[in-house]
């Protein structure tokens, strides 16, 4: 649970709803494919160990800081011939925008890392 505290109260969202909200909106993105994992040796064990909950938040990691707002690490595949550095800005820009404005949480930091290319 991520939990907000402003002049109206407290808000507390999901983990589970943040992962879904960050990897719909990635997936919506031009020029990405997928949201893959790290590798696939972690793919393997984290499938057999977590089961079906682990594949509906592969690639995509979320923590709080100190400060109480975001720090979202996020795993991609991008489509061939795409620009990375565009795609990678429009992800961290649409991202952080979709989850201030559906949440109202913060996000402090998003790092992207591009891990395969589609063919």
């Amino acid at each position: 649970m991520v939990t907000v505290e402003n002049h109206i109260g407290k808000i507390s969202v999901s983990e589970n709803y943040l992962t879904q909200l960050v990897k719909h909106t990635v997936t919506g993105c031009f020029g990405v494919a997928d949201v893959c994992c790290v590798n696939t040796f972690r793919s393997v064990v984290a499938a057999l160990t977590f089961g079906k909950a682990y594949k509906q938040q592969r690639g995509v990691a979320i923590r709080t800081d100190r400060d109480g707002g975001l720090v979202i690490n996020l795993h991609i595949k991008v489509t061939y011939g795409t620009n990375i550095t565009a795609a990678v800005d429009s992800i961290i820009h649409k991202v952080s925008f979709t989850l201030e404005e559906t949440a109202g949480i913060d996000v402090h930091k998003i790092n992207v890392f591009v891990d395969d290319m589609n063919a």
